[in-house]
């Protein structure tokens, strides 16, 4: 069960963009930019308050990549995995990444939430290849060095 903190900021949201179906994708876009990811509970409260039925807004969730029904971690390091950057070895800087995170099998956040680790098809940055992405900055011709040096930088960084 959700904190009530969790439906006063969605009911500023909400009122931000109308009570109307319209406002889903908003909506989710602002929730999840605040949370890191959606919680199906405030899903379902955002669909009966605009009046989509929660299978609706369940599709429009699942059917973009960029929404996530699990808890992100404060960084999310996003590693290309496209061609060009797999030929130059994008592997083996997840595997570092992965291994200086102690994250084991599926799992990709760590305990703490400061970590999450995911592989993304392209980031568009095939030039620069391999390429990896923490939030919103590009982090061009890694290797598994540099992204563990990276890591540690943000580790250390972090003193909250």
């Amino acid at each position: 069960m959700l904190d009530q903190s969790y439906y006063e900021k969605a009911d500023a949201i909400i009122e931000q963009y109308g009570r109307k179906p319209a406002s889903l994708i908003p909506i989710m876009q602002d929730i999840q930019a605040e949370y890191r990811y959606l919680p199906g509970e405030l899903l379902n409260y955002v669909a009966d308050e605009i009046g989509v039925t929660r299978s609706r807004a369940y599709s429009v969730a699942t059917f973009y990549e960029n929404f996530s029904f699990d808890a992100k971690g404060k960084y999310i390091i996003k590693v290309c995995d496209g061609t060009a950057c797999h030929v130059r070895k994008s592997q083996p800087v997840k595997d570092a990444i992965v291994k200086e995170l102690g994250l084991e099998g599926k799992k990709c956040t760590t305990d703490d939430m400061m970590f999450t680790v995911e592989t993304v098809s392209c980031l568009g940055a095939c030039g620069l290849a391999p390429t990896m992405m923490v939030n919103e900055d590009v982090h061009p011709k890694m290797t598994p060095d540099k992204a563990v040096k990276l890591i540690r930088e943000l580790r250390g960084g972090n003193q909250e």
